[in-house]
């Protein structure tokens, strides 16, 4: 399984193709991604533990997800249960998965909360007022502390990008999956820089539509993950199968079409061929009489004065014809 290396254009390519899968099936789209955001809120709303086991479990819903993805591509219709079908493959290796995230996330917020100092903590969590006089300090501490967290998050992020795509079509285990995610996204940092701009004006865009735009936009996130995935490790761009079997049947009518012109224009050379072969043998056993031009046999007719007549009377008449002019 290689990782290959693509054009930086790439980035925004995932995202007009993943747009492009979206509107295959927009309705079916909207009400899987607002099914999974019911889900993520429900299970959140578990007191303490809640948040933690949707990390656990959330590479599962993205692995059927991108099963949905696939199935679309085959050309079968996208359902609300591709959401749970990755339950069945590989759930030990996804959960897996969402564990590092979430030890990665835990340990991430540790070191902020330990930059931040013990002011910054009871400000976030409690919302604890600050003096002006130390304001200062705790906006400085919780800018450096953000800044901290934002560079060890990206390297998360990129180990998780593509490790649940790997686990469930490629049955690769949990750490490898994570190595070549993150080597993946390092590879070809540029395209998902452009990605990455892409999608926050997009979002940005989406927020100055009073978060209409969301409807659309979460959705085409799952999507450019499929078709990213697709151009990465099997550089490959998006083939809709029932759009390419349409093509092929026009190409086959085409093909058709041609073959019965050809082998209609061949068979009307074939006729004209056999017609004039026709006509020279025809003209090597038969003549006309020279009086009356009636279609005769050679081997039946007068011969006469370098002429053929079909009897010796026309041949006579032929002849008295002639004298007067001689």
């Amino acid at each position: 399984m290689e990782i290959h290396q693509v054009n930086g254009k790439q980035g925004l390519q995932w995202i007009i193709s993943g747009f492009y899968l979206f509107m295959k099936a927009p309705l079916a789209w909207i009400v899987t991604c607002f099914t999974l955001i019911i889900i993520a809120i429900g299970v959140s709303l578990l007191p303490f533990i809640g948040k933690f086991i949707f990390t656990l479990i959330s590479p599962i819903f993205l692995a059927g997800v991108m099963m949905g993805c696939k199935d679309m591509e085959r050309g079968r219709p996208l359902q609300i249960m591709h959401l749970f079908s990755a339950f069945r493959i590989n759930t030990a290796s996804l959960v897996t998965v969402g564990g590092v995230y979430l030890i990665g996330q835990v340990l991430i917020l540790g070191l902020v909360m330990l930059i931040g100092g013990s002011q910054m903590t009871d400000m976030l969590l409690y919302g604890k007022r600050v003096d002006e006089s130390e304001l200062m300090d705790v906006m400085s501490s919780f800018l450096t502390s953000s800044l901290i967290a934002l560079a060890l998050s990206i390297p998360l992020m990129m180990a998780s990008w593509f490790s649940p795509l790997l686990i469930v079509f490629h049955d690769a285990p949990p750490v490898a999956a994570l190595q070549r995610s993150f080597f993946a996204c390092l590879k070809n940092f540029i395209p998902f820089q452009v990605y990455g701009i892409a999608f926050i004006l997009l979002t940005l865009l989406s927020m100055a539509t009073y978060g209409l735009g969301f409807i659309v936009l979460i959705p085409v996130m799952f999507t450019s993950i499929y078709v990213s995935y697709k151009d990465i490790f099997l550089a490959e761009p998006l083939r809709i199968q029932g759009n390419e079997s349409n093509s092929e049947n026009s190409e086959t009518d085409r093909d058709n079409q041609q073959h019965h012109t050809t082998s209609h224009e061949n068979g009307i050379q074939q006729q004209n061929t056999a017609v004039q072969g026709d006509q020279s043998q025809w003209s090597e056993t038969n003549t006309q009489c020279a009086f009356c031009n009636a279609s005769i046999q050679k081997d039946q007719a007068v011969a006469g004065q370098g002429k053929f007549f079909c009897s010796e009377e026309h041949h006579k008449q032929y002849l008295s014809m002639q004298k007067p002019e001689n």
